[in-house]
């Protein structure tokens, strides 16, 4: 298991990269989180939810998805409350203050999920969740030390040094833990280092003095490496980056992407991150579109009340003014960025708002129903056969065409369970400068993802030349990346050492 002194320590990237480090040497590998908190979702084969980030740790492994590797996933939908998904199905709206109760019934679903996985798998690589000495909450912890020693389970703790108090949050973490959850912990790994790793060394030596347990490695910052699949809002916040320019693109495709207060699926940002041709920026006031070639409305778990937000910022009225103006940008609308597009918006599942009125950019009327649509799908551009599509839907709303107003479907898609023709999906507007889907992972698709840029770039007079190596490839390529700096920083074998001698799965001490 893999735990932080913080959110936003490094935990995630450090199992993806465990994941594919530890698959390169044939080992059959399989990404573990108990419990996860984020409106970032990935579709299961059998149309089951988990969080984004098990997606892309089992993508490292080189498996497929699967419900246990996220058996509990919480979607905040506000302050104080989440919708609950439990072994991929939502279950209900769960509340912060009563969660606990809640939480102590589902500890045997988490305990069964992952030793069900490491009954079929030579390595499970587990993931923490926030803080491992959150000691207002260990008495309901699922995901962190007590889910460890339940399972007999050996844990390594991540510290980001770059925060500040490394030593301190690893100490602190250490001496604030009950001893049978302290006896869990068998290393520490320092996270994103910059300098000379010597001058740590005096405080190494004393860290395991005083803890017992060894540094397994420092790992350098990543530096300019673009990191994809980002869940957390630590790393939300910042600007999207953007990759580094190649060659002549003195005049990229400026793209703005709406920063919705409840943005879901960031993922669906990832092909345009890596374009060098694009320039991507967050867009939050109507000043931050004046200059755009390509407005991104992403997902939204909340969609009513962030399409409220656009309203209160002006940026409703923003969008309009440019989509009367005949050279102003394209507009793409993803989920519910789609939904928002339209007409109007019926929800008494999501909000309970009734009716509200949307965007009125593309002819679509959208009404939310249960139960919740949850699958993968592929397919082709509508009117482009020759353009493939594939992605995953998670949605209670069901748009549908206004007939009778101008506007076509854009794509054709069928679903993974279904041999049927397909049914058409998405909106385009005549004169083609307005779409939406409902498809999350739309822009993986590098023909449709090229041909909007090359469209957009026509338009507005930019130029765009796109990136050479094919998306998949390149996250593919990304995760390679991450398995090197482990392989080269870490000490692997003790790890491999600590994960032989887990409790064997029928000899769990259990909860």
């Amino acid at each position: 298991m893999v735990v932080g002194t913080t959110s936003g320590a490094g935990k995630s990237t450090l199992v993806t990269a465990l994941c594919r480090a530890l698959a390169r040497t044939g080992l059959e590998v399989a990404p573990f989180k108990a419990q996860n908190m984020s409106n970032h979702g990935a579709v299961t084969p059998d149309g089951g939810e988990i969080g984004r980030a098990q997606a892309m740790q089992a993508l490292a492994a080189r498996v497929e998805t699967d419900r246990r590797m996220g058996p509990v996933l919480l979607k905040p939908s506000g302050a104080r409350t989440s919708h609950l998904v439990v072994l991929g199905e939502e279950v209900g709206v769960a509340d912060a203050v009563g969660y606990g109760e809640r939480a102590a019934r589902l500890r045997p679903v988490v305990l069964a999920a992952l030793q069900s996985l490491r009954a079929e798998h030579e390595v499970t690589v587990l993931e923490g969740a926030g803080g491992a000495a959150e000691i207002n909450l260990l008495d309901r912890d699922l995901v962190n030390l007590p889910l460890a020693a339940a399972a007999g389970v050996p844990a390594v703790l991540v510290v980001d040094i770059e925060r500040g108090g490394a030593f301190a949050a690893a100490y602190g973490t250490w001496a604030l833990l009950p001893e049978r959850l302290r006896a869990c912990l068998r290393g520490v790994v320092i996270n994103s280092f910059r300098g000379d790793v010597s001058l740590l060394e005096p405080g190494l030596r004393d860290l395991e003095k005083r803890t017992g347990i060894p540094v397994l490695g420092v790992l350098p910052h990543l530096g300019e490496h673009l990191m994809l699949g980002v869940e957390d809002s630590l790393d939300l916040t910042a600007a999207p980056p953007s990759a580094p320019r190649s060659g002549p693109t003195g005049r990229p495709v400026r793209v703005g992407v709406v920063r919705l207060p409840h943005l879901a699926n960031p993922s669906d940002l990832d092909p345009l991150v890596l374009e060098p041709g694009v320039e991507l920026r967050w867009a939050s006031a109507p000043g931050d579109l004046t200059d755009v070639d390509l407005v991104v409305l992403p997902g939204s778990r909340s969609t009513v009340a962030d399409l409220g937000w656009l309203r209160e910022r002006g940026l409703d009225r923003a969008l309009a003014d440019l989509r009367r103006d005949a050279d102003g940008p394209f507009v793409l609308g993803i989920c519910a960025g789609y939904q928002m597009l339209g007409h109007t918006i019926h929800d008494q599942i999501e909000s309970e708002a009734g009716t509200v009125t949307g965007l009125g950019l593309l002819p679509v009327r959208t009404v939310f129903t249960s139960p919740k649509t949850v699958r993968r799908a592929h397919g082709v551009v509508d009117n482009r056969p020759g353009t493939p599509v594939a992605g995953y839907e998670i949605r209670w709303g069901r748009p549908e065409a206004v007939h009778g107003e101008d506007g076509e479907p854009w794509l054709r898609l069928t679903d993974e369970d279904d041999e049927n023709d397909g049914r058409a999906e998405g909106r385009i507007s005549s004169d083609g400068r307005v779409r939406g889907t409902s498809l999350h992972g739309v822009l993986d698709a590098d023909a449709l993802r090229h041909g909007l840029l090359r469209a957009v770039a026509a338009a507005r007079g930019r130029t765009f030349s796109p990136a050479a190596q094919p998306y998949a490839q390149a996250l593919d390529t990304h995760v390679d990346h991450l398995a090197d700096w482990v392989e080269e920083h870490l000490d692997l074998p003790t790890l491999l050492d600590l994960a032989r001698c887990a409790t064997r799965v029928e000899d769990a001490p259990g909860w």
